[in-house]
């Protein structure tokens, strides 16, 4: 049988999956890895770790005779530039998307090119300083002039990993940098023109599209020899995590829904809502993402401001942090009481985000997925039912949707079989009584 190889890669967790032509995951690898600090002393990815890491990793598997690999690829969190140099070395520090940016570069930038709104509404990016990744780029050519020249290529952080697996081995090319793709320039990053379909005049005014390599699209790969059989391995592009992880849904449902996916950031991705992003929407941290075409989507800061607040309760009642697994709409506990009141409010903001990108569309959508963290969440789950009770509302479980994402892109490149039609399992949330 034959297998691809998919590299996730988030914040926390580094997962490396192998897939068989099923879909069923026959070998998994996590780690964690410390993070360091950049020239500013502020907390950042550590490249050389991940990179090892990755590379060790990719060796292992590809040496293991239970595995036939044939394609790989790559999905990871967004926001996040590797600049590399002319030897195709990276040459700066992985720079956190939570770096403050200056407010003087955020006024040069907007007085500049035409203003806050106007940008954002353009790029379909609220202003998010360092989360937009074109400003980071912008950061370092004004005030790390020095260390900008340095600079001959940009990969999104996807697009990085990509590019070490079709180059382990290999005496590196200056002009052999891998593409950019579309998932990763259309999310958030301040780089893209939605409404013209191009980089944004800002961009090429700044001459950064030069730093960038050819786009495309995120089906296509490109094959590199395999260092143990004759066989060659097809190594995708690479896929921002938020736009693979809707990507099984896609495949799976042809009636219209809303995903919510969750994790450190809830985000509910709408890919049917075709409007333009509003003044009023953007403010409230509405943006769009290309999984290739536009796609609506709201975002909530919910999966961290979980952790912290499960957190201050245990150490508030002097219980254990999974106190809040046990918890229901009957708590037994003051720990449980003061949870549940924080769900409250949480969903209370949850469903106003989601509500964001229903605009324009069905009334109501047919469903409302919910996949990652919380769609465990039973508390979570049935606020979130009764806060939509003429939809149908799913906790869907898909083994490693992310990684599942970056895999069916690909999958002519490497499984004989047609793509199963039971990628997702659902369970359907029925209101209990509260």
């Amino acid at each position: 049988m034959n297998h691809c190889l998919i590299f996730d890669i988030g914040k926390t967790n580094k997962k490396a999956f192998v897939f068989d032509e099923d879909y069923r995951i026959v070998f998994e690898k996590t780690t964690q890895l410390p993070e360091t600090t950049d020239e500013d002393g502020d907390p950042c990815e550590d490249l050389n770790l991940l990179t090892k890491w990755v590379l060790d990793t990719w060796r292992e598997i590809l040496n293991d005779g239970r595995f036939n690999i044939l394609a790989a690829n790559a999905t990871t969190y967004g926001a996040s530039l590797v600049h590399l140099g002319e030897d195709g070395k990276p040459v700066l520090p992985l720079y956190n998307y939570l770096k403050p940016f200056p407010e003087n570069l955020k006024k040069q930038f907007f007085d500049t090119y035409g203003g806050e709104e106007k940008i954002s509404l353009e790029t379909a990016s609220p202003s998010l300083g360092s989360l937009n990744s074109g400003l980071q780029l912008y950061r370092l050519k004004y005030q790390k002039p020095a260390e900008f020249r340095k600079i001959k290529h940009t990969l999104h952080l996807p697009q990085h990993i990509a590019y070490l697996l079709r180059n382990v081995g290999r005496v590196h090319n200056p002009s052999d940098v891998f593409p950019t793709e579309l998932t990763s320039i259309g999310c958030h990053t301040m780089l893209w023109n939605f409404e013209k379909g191009c980089y944004h005049n800002w961009v090429i005014a700044e001459g950064f599209d030069r730093l960038f390599s050819e786009i495309i699209p995120a089906h296509i790969a490109i094959k590199i020899g395999h260092p143990n059989k004759a066989e060659r391995i097809a190594v995708g592009s690479g896929l921002h995590d938020s736009s693979a992880a809707l990507i099984p849904y896609r495949e799976s449902f042809k009636k219209p829904f809303v995903l919510i996916s969750t994790g450190t950031w809830n985000i509910s991705l709408n890919p049917y809502n075709p409007n333009p992003l509003t003044p009023e929407e953007l403010r409230q941290d509405c943006l769009c993402y290309l999984t290739p075409s536009p796609t609506k989507a709201s975002r909530l800061f919910a999966g961290y401001e979980h952790e912290q607040a499960v957190k201050k309760i245990a150490v508030q009642f002097g219980v254990s942090e999974d106190f809040y697994k046990k918890a229901g709409f009957n708590p037994g506990s003051p720990a449980e009481s003061a949870y549940l009141d924080f769900m409250h409010e949480l969903l209370e903001r949850q469903v106003q985000s989601t509500k964001l990108v229903l605009q324009g569309l069905y009334a109501p959508p047919y469903y409302i997925f919910v996949d990652g963290g919380f769609s465990q969440n039973k508390i979570f789950m049935n606020l979130l039912a009764q806060a939509f009770p003429n939809v149908e509302v799913f906790a869907a479980e898909v083994a490693q949707a992310t990684a599942l994402g970056a895999a069916l892109p690909i999958h002519r490149y490497w499984n004989t079989k047609p793509i199963p039609d039971n990628l997702i399992s659902l369970k359907k949330i029925r209101v209990q009584s509260v």
